[in-house]
């Protein structure tokens, strides 16, 4: 059985013409919350900031439990099995039917007579304003002891009680019963005496009646009103209707004989203030579609005001999203938008509301002399010009609901779109603004973004993952684009292995970002905490272009969890931009000021105390990394390392490759401004370790830039095995580049300083490179010579991967020589040793030579055999340059048997890899494949 809601007075429930026992005060002031927003959750907190605001009682939500457990016997219908009041994920709902609330019936009977006034028939727009307004019992909600956020509500309702008095006025003048509006017009402006267009009412009414003098007195009486409350002149409608009554200007229904009823002739401003749209804007569909619908709810009633408030975190897209729909629609907004930047988390100075009606008042074309100085007076002078347009109002980036609240119109047919990162519960409670909270994206919206960052061919392989991807991210915009990177950068990868990475909980970090001015990076220092200060400046000592948890750690010496706060304050106040999971950036603008900061005399140990932390961190990290990628290479002994410093633990090879993949920027940085700051010992040694990860992938540019300054820092510290260590891969680096004179002198110039230091290790690794540099210059049998020395000193210090590597490069020569059989023994033996030690990377290698050994013999099928072990293996070993040199060679037997479709895959995969390196090599393996193409032309053609 229906139900009948009447706030509009004392709260009261009838059924069946009977008044429903409401119970205790509490629960009255539950009920009220929940009509405030029927059919919608409204959550246990703010019911309780609505019964006790602040100062809640221990047993508050026990005591909403029981509150509503009272009102579902209260409200229950034996003839519904539904109840009235429902539990949610949000909260409490409250099941109400059109028009059970009075409020509803109230605003439905406004909205009719506003429209047959605008229309013309005065008749039934006052009986239909009459009916509206014989709904009120008294003040809304009277008798209960209303909270804030209630009693603004309350606020509005009477706002739109007296816009239906002044209609209903309006219809009786139209009528021609001016005398009956008399009355209610003087008891309203007894209450309400600034509301001008009761007065112009009023003095219309009495001059209508005959009553010349009464509306030029009720004229005085405004104008003293104004003056004393607001220091405020009558508007120009004011003024017009008072000269228009002086001069017998009206008709006997009080109309001016030239305003052909509600025409104006007051010129207005029509401001057109929103920032340029954000281009390349997508998805958002859903939220573009509510906030359309709220446009179109305005229908419901000339005076609505419709509110939508977006919400979310930083970076989400608020801003654009708010943007982009502003522009959309401002074509139905007849008479412009506003929009401000509230600067709530710009970190600078908030804009005050006083400042941003100023601007408002500005831009709708009230002189600056004649704007009022207070707060209130601006509100009500705001209002009073917004109450009859029809404006598109933007207020951004706000920091709270008091922020906005002086900014929003009282009446009229306006639209105002808000975006914050708080939620603004207290504006959705009392204002009724509509919550959309931008906290993800539609799954659809998410792949579409997947889709646009990394191709629709890797994502339709793999829809298991993807959805896992997507899932794992929460479909938080940031985080997907921080997924899709993370893609896109490692093209080799499964989406699987990437989507494996996202699945643990602490890797969906909050991304925020925002800020770049240097001034308001000022203003974000002074507002922080004296250890997220100090981990600010610290930052400006990272050589970037990012850092993660684990380095600001050690800059700060904290533990990691102890360093999580910081960061996450540091990029609330947008000093911090996290664009990846755990990597954290800083604008060039910022580090340079953050750099500034630690440049007092006094802080001079702070700072050296710092860097030696954070050196400490990459290089005990990077030591066992490079450890885990190259496990054949002599180790050398790094620096002790510092107690009590983060230095992460690599669980085995692919996670050493992939800390190396991320930090690979970063630690060319670190290496260069270790070398100068004084620690030239960190600068070499981080040198090495990370020549394991770049000289496997032919990144000889950064290995050569890492050796120069390696060697540089190794001649700083007079340390000769540093040198000659950073002299051999600088010399290796330089051949595989083409630099061979260089190369030359850097090799002889490292196998001086082992020989000087007693190292026949180190010699023999370099005369193992020496062999290398020698053969590409065609001096094979010099390079034999060396090998063959490599080989004897390996063999003395005991060093078998050294001596499986020298059997190879020695069996490889004798190849290339035409002793294929020589070669073949050679190989075998090095293949041997190397699978005795689990030398994967030596057995591709070596498996490379005995295939070119069989391939001389004319056995191309053993040599395609020993090609595809030997790809196989580089490929497991993350070795992609000679993975490609490998194909190139695999291509040449595989075409030489007449398999030229094979040939062309094996050389299309070392193409892909040649052209990724950015390696020169990938001109002669598409030559290839062309002549290939050109040849079985050829054949069809036949």
């Amino acid at each position: 059985m229906p139900l009948r809601f009447d706030l509009l007075g004392p709260l009261s429930v009838v059924r069946d013409g009977r008044t429903v026992d409401l119970g205790s005060m509490k629960q009255r002031l539950v009920l009220a919350c929940l009509l405030f927003r029927p059919c919608e959750a409204v959550s246990a907190e703010r019911l309780v900031a609505a019964l006790w605001g602040d100062q809640p009682p221990a047993s508050a939500n026990a005591n909403i439990r029981t509150y509503i457990r009272g009102l579902r016997r209260a409200l229950h219908d034996g003839a519904d099995d539904e109840p009235r009041i429902v539990t949610t994920h949000g909260g409490y709902l409250l099941r109400v039917e059109p028009d059970e609330r009075d409020l509803d019936r109230f605003d439905a009977a406004a909205a009719r007579g506003r429209a047959a006034l605008t229309n013309g028939d005065p008749e039934r727009a006052e009986a239909a304003l009459a009916a509206a307004l014989a709904l009120w019992r008294g003040q809304a909600l009277a008798e209960l002891p209303l909270a804030p956020q209630l009693s603004r509500w309350v606020e509005q309702l009477a706002e739109r009680r007296l816009l239906a008095e002044e209609d209903h006025a309006e219809a009786k003048l139209a009528l021609g019963a001016p005398a009956e509006a008399i009355p209610r017009l003087r008891a309203l402006l007894d209450r309400y005496p600034l509301r001008q267009r009761a007065w112009m009412h009023l003095m219309s009414a009495l001059y209508a009646s005959g009553d010349v003098a009464g509306a030029l007195a009720a004229f005085r009486q405004v104008r003293r009103v104004l003056a004393e409350e607001t220091g405020m002149d009558p508007g120009p409608e004011l003024t017009r209707l008072h000269d228009d009554i002086l001069h017998h200007r009206r008709h006997p229904n009080g109309w001016s004989v030239t305003d052909d009823r509600g025409v104006r002739a007051v010129a207005r401003v029509r401001p057109a203030q929103l920032p340029f749209g954000p281009p390349g804007f997508v998805g958002r569909e859903l939220e573009l579609t509510r906030l359309d619908a709220a446009v179109d709810d305005r229908a419901d009633g000339p005076t609505t005001v419709v509110i939508s408030a977006i919400c979310g975190m930083a970076g989400i897209g608020k801003s654009a999203l708010a943007l982009h729909w502003a522009h959309r629609v401002a074509d139905r907004f007849p008479d412009g938008q506003l929009h401000v930047n509230l600067r709530g988390y710009d970190g600078g100075e908030v804009v005050a509301p006083a400042d941003a009606l100023l601007g408002f008042l500005e831009a709708l074309g009230v002189p600056l002399a004649r704007i009022p100085s207070s707060l209130d007076a601006r509100i009500g002078l705001y209002r009073s010009l917004l109450a009859s347009r029809e404006m598109l109002i933007v207020l951004d980036n706000a920091r709270d609901a008091e922020q906005v609240r002086p900014l929003l119109p009282g009446t009229g047919r306006s639209v105002v779109i808000v975006t914050s990162r708080e939620q603004l519960h207290s504006l959705v409670t009392a204002e009724g603004a509509r919550l959309l909270a931008l906290d993800v994206l539609t799954a659809t919206e998410s792949t579409h973004l997947l889709r646009s960052r990394i191709g629709g061919d890797r994502l339709d392989v793999e829809p298991d993952a993807v959805a896992d991807m997507i899932e794992a991210s929460g479909r938080l915009p940031l985080a997907l684009s921080i997924v899709a990177a993370r893609v896109a950068t490692r093209p080799t990868f499964t989406l699987e292995a990437i989507a494996a990475e996202l699945r643990p909980p602490e890797a969906r970090l909050e991304v925020l970002a925002d800020g770049d001015v240097r001034r308001v990076f000022s203003w974000s220092y002074r507002a922080l905490s004296p250890v997220a200060a100090r981990l600010f400046r610290l930052i400006g000592l990272h050589p970037g272009p990012e850092l993660t948890s684990a380095a600001a750690a050690a800059l700060l010496g904290c533990p990691t969890p102890a360093v999580g706060p910081v960061l996450k304050e540091l990029t609330r106040l947008h000093l911090l931009t996290e664009h990846l999971i755990d990597r954290y950036a800083c604008h060039d603008l910022l580090r340079s000021y953050a750099a500034e900061l630690t440049q007092g005399a006094d802080q001079s140990a702070e700072r050296h105390d710092a860097r030696h932390r954070l050196y400490d961190h990459y290089l005990h990290s990077a030591y066992p990394a490079a450890r885990l990628v190259q496990p054949q290479w002599t180790p050398i002994t790094p620096v002790p390392a510092l107690p009590d410093v983060i230095h992460l633990p690599m669980a085995d090879q692919d996670a050493a490759l992939d800390w190396f993949s991320t930090e690979r920027g970063v630690l060319l940085r670190v290496i260069r401004q270790a070398a100068t700051t004084g620690f030239e010992a960190y600068a070499w040694q981080l040198a090495w370790a990370l020549t394991t990860f770049l000289a496997p992938r032919g990144l000889w540019h950064d290995q050569l830039a890492a050796q120069q300054t390696a060697l540089a820092a190794a001649e700083c510290l007079g340390d000769l095995n540093a040198q000659a260590t950073a002299s051999r891969l600088l010399g290796r680096a330089a051949a595989r580049l083409g630099q061979h004179d260089t190369a030359g002198d850097h090799l002889q110039r490292a196998i001086k300083l082992y020989e000087r230091l007693d190292d026949e290790d180190g010699l023999a690794q370099t005369l193992h490179n020496y062999t290398e540099h020698c053969f590409v210059l065609g001096r094979v049998d010099e390079a034999l010579i060396h090998g063959h020395e490599a080989l004897r000193l390996y063999r003395r210090t005991g060093n078998r991967a050294g001596e499986g590597r020298a059997l190879n490069a020695v069996g490889y020569i004798h190849a290339v020589r035409g002793d294929h059989l020589q070669a073949i023994v050679d190989c075998t033996a090095a293949l041997n040793q190397q699978r005795l030690i689990d030398d994967r990377n030596g057995q591709a290698a070596t498996l490379d030579s005995l295939g070119f050994a069989y391939q001389g013999l004319g056995d191309q099928a053993r040599a395609v055999s020993c090609y595809e072990q030997s790809v196989e293996l580089f490929r497991a070993s993350a070795d992609r340059y000679h993975q490609a040199e490998t194909l190139v060679r695999l291509g040449e037997a595989q075409a030489a048997m007449g398999q030229a479709e094979a040939a062309a895959h094996a050389w299309r995969l070392a193409a892909a890899i040649y052209d990724d390196l950015g390696d020169p090599t990938v001109d002669e393996a598409r030559r290839r494949l062309a002549e290939l193409g050109q040849a079985a032309a050829g054949r069809k053609s036949t």
